[in-house]
């Protein structure tokens, strides 16, 4: 069995992805893969949200952040939003 975790993209966050300057897209892709992708336990990383969204999970990357649903029994991340700090939990 595979112990590590795969990253997936919402249709939606891929879109908001592809809206990014390339360098923010850059920097969000190669965080994914170093830090969330392949690794035993992703929660090492980032930090869970409060209040009704409290099931997912968010990764600080620049002013940017990634809000991630992480599902264990699938063992995989799936990016759920990409956006500015200041827009993303809206």
């Amino acid at each position: 069995m595979n112990s590590t975790y795969a990253v997936r993209l919402d249709p939606r966050a891929a879109a908001e992805l592809r809206k990014l300057d390339r360098s923010a897209q850059e920097r969000i892709a190669r965080f994914l893969s170093t830090h969330v992708q392949g690794q035993a336990n992703p929660r090492e990383q980032g930090k869970s949200l409060t209040g009704g969204k409290a099931r997912l999970w968010r990764y600080r990357v620049g002013t940017y952040r990634v809000v991630c649903h992480i599902d264990d029994a699938e063992r995989t991340v799936v990016v759920m939003r990409i956006g500015h700090r200041k827009d993303v939990y809206r």
